[in-house]
């Protein structure tokens, strides 16, 4: 046995009545209360004893209680000298007993400070206590020294046992605990996750879109104060309509993701080629659902890649792959490249919408990767599943 072992007091959960079922509560009270009440009887109707006995019995019986009241909180607080002091006054209540004529009251009270010592001490205070206490046992004990010595096992054992129960008891109170507070930490972060995903939408339909109609609108002013021609102005005006309106309809999009009233993958990449001039989609693999994080990635990029084929190269011809594979799902955006400006998108992903979206997939533990392709330019995202 470790040393350790000897000088480790048993845990407060243990030593608490918290996790006792409501039947052992009950039945630990009804013991009590009748074991008070033998002793009270006993001392009541003993015959042969004096009045001036029989009233310092009751005290004696008064402090016992205190005491032994007193006893289980200081143990509760792991505070071992004030629970060996406690200890020592049952015992010599205990002693008064039997020298005033009451042997009944004093073998509980030695029986009974024998068996709480084991279960609520330090093993290496509580084996000379309950050694203690069973000595003045064995010493008033008029049984058969066989019957006394089992007896004073069995009430070890019974002790010790106790204190083993407690000990599982308080176990399992300390993993409830641990498991509540688990719950907890993991219903936070799955709050903290939603509160990111959200936060990840409004960015990437919000602040794109918002960010492109100031840049249209500020262009506009800077037009108007220098008397530019009115087609000019009005191009930039409608510019800006264009992308509030695209904006718009992503936000929707945004929001029946957040609601869960997506439309299926498929569905949502054959609108948006068909929406898109020259666009086409193929889709490869055994078709599945996607959790709801994988699913929004690919529409992000597919919406992102083919806008920037719109704006970087237009009159380009885009094809789109999507291919369900073994544990993860690929999409791949090329185009034909025709008029691309130089600069615009290069492989280190300079553009705001495809560094977002790369962003995504690597929270996915999935990548992004972007870069020209002959003459055109190939967007291919995977995400596992």
């Amino acid at each position: 046995m470790r040393q350790s072992h000897w000088t480790t007091w048993p845990s407060r959960e243990a030593l608490s009545r918290e996790g006792l079922t409501r039947a052992r509560r009950l039945l630990a009270g009804t013991v009590r209360v009748v074991a008070i009440a033998i002793l009270v009887w006993t001392a009541v109707t003993q015959r042969d004893v004096t009045d001036g006995a029989l009233a310092a019995a009751l005290v004696g019986l008064a402090g016992a209680v205190a005491a032994a009241w007193a006893f289980f909180r200081t143990t509760l607080d792991h505070r071992l000298w004030p629970s060996l002091g406690l200890l020592a006054a049952l015992l010599l209540i205990a002693l008064g007993a039997q020298q005033v004529g009451f042997p009944g009251p004093a073998v509980v009270l030695w029986c009974g400070c024998a068996v709480t010592a084991l279960e609520r001490m330090p093993l290496a205070a509580a084996v000379p206590a309950t050694a203690v206490s069973l000595t003045g046992f064995v010493l008033i004990n008029d049984d058969a020294w066989l019957t006394t010595t089992v007896v004073a096992v069995g009430l070890c054992l019974s002790g010790y046992v106790l204190r083993l129960d407690a000990e599982a008891r308080g176990s399992a109170q300390r993993l409830l605990v641990q498991e509540r507070a688990a719950r907890a930490a993991e219903a936070e972060s799955a709050a903290l996750a939603e509160r990111s995903r959200i936060a990840r939408e409004i960015h990437d339909v919000l602040a794109h879109s918002l960010s492109a109609q100031l840049v249209h609108l500020e262009a506009a002013r800077l037009l108007i104060e220098r008397g530019a021609d009115r087609d000019q102005i009005l191009d930039r005006v409608v510019a800006a309509r264009g992308m509030a309106r695209d904006g718009l309809a992503e936000t929707r999009h945004a929001l029946s993701a957040l609601r869960g009233d997506m439309t299926p993958l498929e569905d949502f990449l054959q609108e948006l080629v068909a929406s898109s001039d020259g666009a086409s989609l193929a889709v490869s693999g055994t078709r599945r659902p996607l959790p709801a994080e994988a699913s929004q990635a690919v529409r992000r990029v597919a919406q992102e890649a083919l806008t920037n084929v719109r704006k970087h190269a237009p009159g380009a011809t885009a094809r789109m792959r999507l291919e369900y594979g073994v544990g993860e799902v690929a999409l791949e955006i090329r185009d034909s490249g025709a008029s691309r400006p130089q600069g615009e998108l290069t492989v280190s992903g300079s553009g705001y919408g495809l560094l977002g979206m790369r962003e995504r997939a690597e929270l996915l533990g999935g990548t992004l990767d972007a870069g020209p392709y002959e003459e055109g330019f190939v967007v291919t995202l995977k995400v596992p599943l």
